[in-house]
């Protein structure tokens, strides 16, 4: 009966090293995908980031060229009438 004890308790001791093998295989798995996912995210933002550093700003061109089309001539409220 001893030795039928001790098999048992060996194969519950195997079988919860085996579960723990796979659990903290899974664990590695998970940690390797978000570590991928995360250098991904870093590398985009990093290129985004570039990009509108170095691309200009149109916005600007269009505010001053819409100040030249408008000469302060236009704005003056006839105050060479009255003189």
């Amino acid at each position: 009966m001893n030795k039928m004890e001790d098999f048992l308790t060996a194969t519950k001791l195997n079988e919860l090293i085996h579960k723990r093998e796979v659990d903290e295989k899974n664990k590695n798995t998970v940690l390797w995908i978000l570590a991928i996912i995360g250098a991904v995210a870093a590398v985009a933002a990093i290129a985004y980031a570039v990009y509108r550093f170095f691309t200009p700003d149109y916005l600007e061109d269009f505010e001053d060229d819409f100040d030249d089309d408008f000469d302060d001539d236009f704005f003056e409220d006839g105050d060479d009438e009255e003189e």
